[in-house]
């Protein structure tokens, strides 16, 4: 098989590989649409409510084709994403706008990194600084300018916490988190974690974003989620590799069944 853009010693495989990043695809996303631009775009060109898992998958085919496909894979993945998001434009809105771009790349590398290091462990210094350099492939594949990207770990701290504090989650950002927590729709066997979902996706924002949303949130809450991390941080690192790995197979193998259906795969959602 062809290689890909990485191998497997590379940070980044590290990190993403690991099946506990699907915990976190609610904060991504919530953290994505806080941004305006982007909650205009999904709210005008997705549909939540009726396909309240759609956004997810596309994501993550998109991410494990990148990360763990073939050079050929990764390219044809990155190229329907960014003639996708050609497509996406409305009042005020562009989703190939680098601004985006960098927005949507940095809510999914801070997730990352809040869900490895609290639960697998913390990256030693200079792996950290090559993840965080890896991870810029996820906005460049797509058309982003390698400049966009802030230049290292602390500028994008930086650009984080500002990001962080000045966002306004609107109206639109709202009705599609609701939708996002309290989803319908849903296949009968996914139903009963929908309250751990919540709980752990509104638990995992960063306060400013989370009063936005209008979630509630308590001490006693923090203190549960702390020990729920705590607990899986002493369970998850010894679990087989092909448990740990399940989520990012599946997601692949899609990818590639839907690859030889149709010669290309299906598109992200922006």
């Amino acid at each position: 098989m062809e290689d890909g853009l990485f191998d497997d010693a590379a940070v980044i495989r590290r990190v993403a590989r690991e099946g506990l990043m699907l915990a976190g695809g609610g904060r991504a996303t919530l953290l994505q649409i806080a941004h305006p631009g982007v909650a205009r775009g999904v709210h005008d060109h997705s549909d939540f409510a009726g396909r309240p898992l759609d956004r997810l998958r596309k994501t993550m085919i998109y991410v494990y084709g990148v990360l763990f496909g073939t050079r050929d894979e990764a390219r044809a993945i990155s190229q329907a994403v960014a003639a996708m998001h050609r497509r996406v434009t409305g009042p005020g809105y562009r989703a190939d706008d680098p601004e985006l771009q960098v927005w949507v790349n940095a809510t999914l590398y801070d997730t990352a990194m809040v869900l490895y290091q609290r639960v697998v462990g913390p990256l030693p210094t200079a792996d950290a600084d090559v993840c965080y350099q890896q991870y810029s492939v996820l906005a460049t594949s797509i058309g982003c300018p390698g400049s966009a990207w802030p230049a290292d770990r602390a500028a994008f701290t930086s650009y984080w916490e500002e990001m962080v504090v000045n966002l306004r989650v609107g109206a639109e950002a709202r009705v599609i988190g609701n939708a996002l927590m309290w989803p319908r729709n849903l296949p009968v066997a996914l139903r009963p974690g929908v309250p751990l979902n919540r709980f752990v996706t509104i638990g995992l924002l960063p306060a400013p974003i989370r009063e936005g949303y209008h979630f509630r949130w308590s001490r006693r809450r923090e203190r549960l989620l702390d020990g729920g991390l705590s607990a899986a941080s002493v369970v998850y690192p010894h679990l087989p590799h092909v448990l740990r790995d399940a989520a990012k197979d599946y997601y692949l193998n899609d990818l590639r069944r839907r690859f030889a259906r149709r010669r290309t795969p299906i598109a992200a959602d922006g």
